[in-house]
C-alpha cells in the first residue's frame, strides 16, 4: 500500500467524522455510551459484502464475524470467542449466517488446484460437497453447482451454529436467540433469507 493510498485513506476517514458530525451531532457520543446490538453477523470476509451497508444498519447496531466463506468450525477459537460474547455478554438476539453468491472461497472448494494453507480452511466446504453430493451432481451447469454450494454452506454453517455448546445452553435456558442463514448477490445488492428455522 503506497503511502498515497494511506493520505487517502486518513483523508476520507475525516471527510467522512465531519459528515457524520454535521448530520447527527451526538452520533459518537452515543456511540461512546454502550456496544448493544441485536445482532451477530457471521459472514465472508469478502470486500464486496459489508455487513452493516448492506442491511443499511448504523455502527452499533451489528457485532460482526468474518472469515473466508463464513465457515463456522468448532475448534475456531476466534470464531467461538466472537459467538460466546455475542450470546453471553451482548445477548444478541439473532445471529445471522450470511454466504453469498460469487464467493472465491467456494469456488476454490470446488476445484482441485491447490492454493496452500487456505486449502486446510475450505476442506470444511468439500465437506459441504460430500455431504450434498448426490445433489449437486444433478445439477446441469457448473454456474448452478457452485451457486447451490455457496446456499448449502450456509445450511451447514447454520447447523454448525446451532450445534456449539454457546448456542444449545442460550436456547435450553429460553433466552430470546434465533438463528438465521442468509445468503447476498452480489449481481442485485439483496438479501434473501433462506428460512432455515
Amino acid at each position: 500500500m503506497s503511502l498515497g493510498t494511506l493520505d487517502k485513506i486518513f483523508e476520507n476517514n475525516r471527510i467522512w467524522a465531519e459528515k457524520v458530525v454535521q448530520d447527527e451531532p451526538d452520533f459518537f457520543n452515543n456511540l461512546l455510551k454502550q456496544q448493544s446490538p441485536k445482532i451477530l453477523w457471521i459472514g465472508c470476509s469478502d470486500s464486496r459484502v459489508p455487513a452493516n451497508q448492506i442491511m443499511n444498519l448504523p455502527a452499533g447496531d451489528v457485532f460482526v464475524h468474518r472469515n473466508i466463506a463464513n465457515v463456522v468450525v468448532h475448534t475456531d477459537l476466534n470464531l467461538l470467542s466472537v459467538l460466546q460474547y455475542a450470546v453471553d455478554v451482548l445477548e444478541v438476539e439473532h445471529i445471522i449466517v450470511c454466504g453469498h453468491y460469487g464467493c472465491g472461497g467456494v469456488k476454490a472448494s470446488m476445484s482441485d488446484i491447490q492454493n496452500g494453507l487456505i486449502d486446510n480452511w475450505l476442506r470444511h466446504i468439500k465437506d459441504v460437497q460430500r455431504f450434498h453430493a448426490t445433489e449437486l451432481r444433478n445439477l446441469e451447469t457448473h454456474q448452478q453447482k457452485y451457486d447451490r454450494l455457496c446456499e448449502l454452506n450456509v445450511v451447514e454453517q447454520v447447523k454448525n451454529v446451532l450445534n456449539t455448546t454457546i448456542v444449545i445452553n442460550a436456547l435450553t435456558e429460553g433466552r430470546k436467540l434465533q438463528v438465521h442463514g442468509f445468503i447476498y448477490d452480489i449481481k442485485d445488492g439483496l438479501l434473501k433469507d433462506m428460512k432455515l428455522h
